[in-house]
Parts: C-alpha cells; sequence; structure tokens
C-alpha cells in the first residue's frame, strides 16, 4: 500500500520557531482574530520578504498603488534547470563540524535549499521528480542525512556551549538561526524524496541513522506529551518578534522547533517502513526501539490536537487550524502517517517474525481497538485488516519469535561525528564564536543578499497550497498591499475599505521590518 501524505506547500517554520524556513508547510502570514494584530506564522518569509523588497525598490503608500504580484507560474517552473540541480547536488560534501556557519558551509545550506524547493514543486504539481533521481542516481542521499545529523549533534553539544560563553556578543544572532534551522531544511528534502522507495534503498547503510534519527525525535515528542508541554500557546506576536534578538531566544526556538521535526520524523519513519526490508533495520525498529508501542502513545495522546477557546483545533500545514463540527472525526495527514506506519510494524510477515507479542506489548497494541472506529476505517480501509489482526491478537498468544543470529548494523554516520568531536565541544564554539558568528556589518549584509536571491518571492508564492484570500470579502486575493506584503485583496475597492482595520497590523509589520533592516545595516 502506497499512500502519498506529503505535505503539499512550502513549511515547516512559524513564528515559533524565528526565521523558520522550509517544505512542509508554508511561507504565510497568519492573522490573529484577537486585536487585529498580526502573527507571523513565518518569520523568516519576513525577513526574506524584506530583503527582496530591498532589492526591487523603496515601498510605495498602499494608498497610491494596488501593488504587487501575482504568483508566477513561468518562474516556479525554471527555479532550477536539471543541469543546475545536477551541478548543486555533485557539489554537497561532508563538512565537519567546525565548518559550520562558515561561507563553505553556508553555500551548501542555498544548495539544498533550491533543491527542496524544487523538489517540493514536483511533488506537489505530480511532476517528474528530477531532484529524486539525481540524489539517487548520484548517491548523494547519505550526504543529505549526514548534513542533517552534523547539525542534530551541534545543536546538542555546540550550542549550549556558546550561549554560556560570556564574552560573546554578535551584531546579529541571524546566521546562528540559519544554522539552527537547517536541520529542519534537510528534514524537509528527505521528506519529500523518501516517498519513493528507489530513494529509501540508495540510503544504504544510512537508513539505520535514519530510524535513529527518528527514535529520538519521536521519543522526546512522547516526553513532551507525558508532561502536557504540546498543547500550549506557541504563536509569537510580530512586535514580540521584533524584539527577540538574544540568545535566550534562539534557545526558546530550538524548544518549538523540535514539535515541527518531530513530525516530521513520524513521516520520514513512515516511508522507511514502507520500503524497508533489512532484517537488521526491521529488527532496530520493533525490538530495539519498539516502534509500535511508541506509534500507540501518539494514537492515545493525539499530539497534533487540542483545545483552545472551547475550540478543536488540528495541527496542520505548520499551523493550528480551527476544525469546524462537521470535520472533527475527519483523519488528518498525520494521523495517517502514524496508521500507515502501525499497518506496516504489525502487519508485514518480516515484522511479525521480528516483533515479540509479550504481555506488556500485547496491552498496549490492543488500546488501538478503541480508536478503529467505523469512520476511521471508512477513511483508511486498509485499517479494517489491523482490526481484524487485534482482534485475534486479543484472544491467542503469538509465538515467541526466534532469536536468530543477525549482524546488527550500527548508526555510522551519528558514530564517526562523535569519535571525531567527542571533548572538543568547548574548543569548536570557541573557535565558532571567534571566527565564524562574530561577522561584521558587510559580510552580514553580503549574507543577507545571497539569501535574497535564494528565496525568490515569486517561487515562494507557488509554495503556499492554499490560495490566499481577499482581507476585505474572503474571495479569492489576486495581489497584496504593497507595503505590508502580508495581506491580499481581490481588487482596488476591497483594499481602501480595509485600509482603516489593516492600517495598524501594516505599520506594525513595516516598524518590525525596519528594525531588522537596522540591524543588518542594509541601505536601499
Amino acid at each position: 500500500m502506497v499512500v502519498d501524505l506529503r505535505q503539499g506547500g512550502w513549511s515547516i517554520l512559524k513564528t515559533d520557531d524565528l526565521l523558520g524556513f522550509s517544505h512542509t508547510t508554508n511561507f504565510r502570514v497568519h492573522s490573529e482574530c484577537s486585536g487585529g494584530k498580526k502573527t507571523l506564522k513565518y518569520v523568516r518569509a519576513l525577513f526574506v520578504e524584506m530583503l527582496m523588497r530591498e532589492v526591487r525598490a523603496k515601498w510605495p503608500d498602499p494608498n497610491e498603488d494596488f501593488c504587487c504580484r501575482t504568483p508566477n507560474q513561468a518562474v516556479m517552473d525554471t527555479l532550477l534547470l536539471h543541469g543546475e540541480a545536477e551541478a548543486y547536488i555533485q557539489g554537497l560534501e561532508r563538512l565537519e563540524l567546525r565548518d559550520i556557519g562558515t561561507h563553505r558551509w553556508f553555500q551548501q545550506h542555498e544548495y539544498i535549499e533550491k533543491l527542496n524547493m524544487q523538489a517540493i514543486l514536483h511533488a506537489s504539481a505530480n511532476q517528474e521528480e528530477f531532484i529524486k533521481d539525481l540524489f539517487v542516481s548520484l548517491g548523494k542521499i547519505p550526504t543529505l542525512v549526514h548534513e542533517m545529523i552534523l547539525v542534530e549533534i551541534w545543536k546538542d553539544n555546540v550550542f549550549p556551549i556558546i550561549c554560556k560563553l560570556q564574552d560573546f556578543s554578535p551584531k546579529s544572532t541571524f546566521p546562528l538561526y540559519m544554522v539552527i534551522y537547517h536541520e529542519a531544511t534537510v528534514l524537509n528534502l528527505l521528506e519529500t524524496i523518501l516517498y519513493h522507495q528507489e530513494t529509501c534503498q540508495a540510503a544504504e547503510d544510512a537508513v539505520v541513522d535514519l530510524v535513529d534519527y527518528c527514535h529520538r525525535k519521536l521519543t522526546l515528542l512522547a516526553g513532551r506529551c507525558a508532561r502536557g508541554e504540546i498543547h500550549k500557546e506557541t504563536g509569537t506576536s510580530i512586535t514580540e518578534m521584533s524584539n527577540m534578538n538574544s540568545i535566550q531566544d534562539l534557545q526558546n526556538q530550538i524548544t518549538c522547533l523540535e514539535f515541527e521535526l518531530s513530525l516530521k520524523a513520524l513521516s520520514v519513519l513512515r516511508y522507511i517502513t514502507d520500503h524497508e526490508e533489512s532484517l537488521s533495520v526491521i529488527t532496530r525498529m520493533v525490538n530495539t526501539y519498539n516502534l509500535p508501542c511508541l506509534l500507540v502513545q501518539f494514537v492515545e495522546h493525539s499530539p497534533w490536537s487540542r483545545q483552545s477557546q472551547g475550540k478543536l483545533q488540528k495541527y496542520e500545514g505548520g499551523m493550528w487550524r480551527d476544525i469546524p463540527a462537521e470535520d472533527r472525526d475527519k483523519m488528518t495527514k498525520l494521523e495517517g502517517q502514524v496508521w500507515i506506519a502501525l499497518l506496516n510494524l504489525l502487519l508485514k510477515p518480516a515484522c511479525q517474525k521480528k516483533y515479540d507479542f509479550n504481555n506488556y506489548n500485547k496491552n498496549q497494541l490492543l488500546k488501538l481497538r478503541g480508536f478503529l472506529t467505523e469512520v476511521v476505517i471508512d477513511q483508511l480501509p486498509n485499517l479494517a485488516d489491523l482490526q481484524r489482526f487485534l482482534s485475534h491478537l486479543a484472544f491467542t498468544d503469538p509465538a515467541v519469535p526466534k532469536r536468530d543470529l543477525i549482524l546488527e548494523q550500527v548508526p555510522e554516520i551519528w558514530n564517526e561525528i562523535l569519535a571525531k568531536n567527542s571533548g572538543k565541544w568547548k574548543a569548536i564554539a570557541k573557535h565558532q564564536v571567534k571566527n565564524v558568528f562574530n561577522q561584521s556589518e558587510n559580510e552580514l549584509r553580503a549574507q543577507a543578499n545571497r539569501l535574497a536571491e535564494t528565496y525568490n518571492l515569486d517561487v515562494i508564492e507557488c509554495l503556499i497550497p492554499d490560495r490566499p484570500k481577499c482581507g476585505a470579502c474572503g474571495e479569492a486575493g489576486a495581489k497584496r498591499c504593497s507595503r505590508c506584503q502580508g495581506e491580499w485583496y481581490c481588487n482596488r475597492e476591497c483594499q481602501v475599505k480595509h485600509w482603516p482595520k489593516h492600517k495598524l497590523a501594516c505599520q506594525m509589520m513595516a516598524e518590525a521590518t525596519e528594525k531588522l533592516q537596522k540591524e543588518l545595516n542594509i541601505k536601499t
């Protein structure tokens, strides 16, 4: 069974994940109901838009000209030509921990960002996915996994030391933001291309590292669920965001980002269970980590659902959305990923032979029966097979799996990075503070201009899965406010009519953007 639950759009990081980017969700500005304030769900989006406007021209008065641009399909289709993508992928290399944040590292980050956007465009438009084909043919999937785990280890071992250094006072924390969110960029790209079996096979031994990575993220998510931390409000207003420029803010954003990373890891794990046939990897998933029982916790606690002001909200497309009463029982993509992963881990013959159905595991799995309602099975008919299996399991005691001799694979990438850098974390942190994250204003400006070229707004608009709506009448938006570029309108009349309500939010966004401008000293 192959079900495509890849989340369309350019996703992941929201305000909660300051200056975040990415594939699984979207680049969008979200409007809050309270007080007419704007919440930037993707703050990096704001920064990128600022850069693009700086390159183009000064802002016109929104009352003088009904601005802007509509999505350009031609631009979307030509983000990367086949030859360009091949050169980018061929140029990807395994960098060292000390290289993180350097010009060489940022260049690779830009390559991966462009490849990520192009891969999402292909997947969402059902076009030929040549990005995936190139990664497979050039054997660069393990390099992507290495890149992601490298940043994860840096974030866990080097970044905390940087935060404690008393003499570290950078002119801008933006480069650190980019490093932190690079992990999400790579994970987005992997999520997009691992949907295909040939990609999973091309990962070779790196699949073990991927399984371990997914387990770490899902265990963290399960722990946060148990402590009741998931359902707290994560939005950050534009005013609060404009005042965020400290190391403490970076630490807070890492916590918020981990939620998104865990959900992405859930999708990646599901694709691995779809395609992986290695006995060593299967044993690692069902016995070493007991992933079936871990997934049962997510069905029980549903970390992507919450109650907010008496309304049911579900986490979809990178943001919490109000769910109408008639859609309360509708299965989300994340719920679908969990159920499909459980189907694979419990019903595949190779998994059943390896899984130990002891009393504890059996009791945990039988909890699923209460969630397999007719409504759920109607939406994912294959769950009827799981329901029958659980009914049979309730009255039987499966045989204990044979303890065959298996040469267990180890996470080579993880072990290699730790072996090279263990005991050197403080030295690496001091080196990066002195030589990498202490950039001059000219260096910051040059870096910002390069990123402005990477995040082309014409392309980013095409990554938004939901058509923007007019801020006045709710119809499909054709163009947007030329000053803040955060509100859409269907025509000039609606813009003029809505201006008294939009004026305050527009001014707040403009002020926040100007503050970011001053930080990076970008000249118009």
